[in-house]
């Protein structure tokens, strides 16, 4: 009974210091286990979006088919569209348009690369709604980026008509 007893202290100490010397190692030894997150695939937003599969139809109507050309813009720029354009347009885009569209918002100082574009400038205001509408719907590469994820169809025409009223200033 007294070799029993010995024996399971010196297996318990033993144990005790085998966990000790795992525990302080496990930081070398770097067990890798599959459920951790940070060796998962994963994406940053808005990187590398996947095409639309062939032959799907989008959910936002022919709109949004690639290749269709530059869309007429069904939405009159009533009262409530350009109110809807213009708050839009504020959580939206005037970070780097700016209040007045010129391209000197808060954000502009830093974006190196590429200053935003001045939509007041007659180069913007001389494109078609269509246009613009592509625009705010693809993005410009590396530029600017797409919100066809963050603004509905009637959304991005209403932040059209909105930048239509910044040629005039008002």
């Amino acid at each position: 009974m007294r070799l029993f007893r010995q024996l399971f202290w010196v297996l318990l100490t033993l144990g005790v210091l085998l966990g000790i010397v795992l525990i302080f190692s496990y930081d070398i030894i770097k067990i890798d286990w599959v459920s951790f997150m940070e060796i998962q695939p994963s994406y940053r937003p808005m990187e590398d979006p996947l095409p639309p599969p062939a032959r799907s139809i989008p959910i936002e109507g022919a709109i949004s088919i690639p290749g269709m050309g530059a869309p007429t813009n069904p939405t009159v720029p009533d009262e409530a569209s350009l109110k809807r354009g213009a708050e839009l347009y504020a959580i939206n885009c005037q970070m780097c348009h700016g209040i007045t569209g010129e391209g000197n918002g808060p954000v502009a100082p830093f974006l190196v690369n590429f200053k935003p574009a001045n939509l007041t400038s007659e180069v913007v205001q001389s494109k078609s709604d269509g246009s613009i509408f592509l625009t705010l719907t693809n993005g410009v590469d590396g530029r600017m980026p797409a919100l066809n994820e963050n603004l509905t169809v009637s959304e991005r025409w209403d932040v059209v008509n909105f930048i239509r009223t910044l040629r005039s200033g008002e």
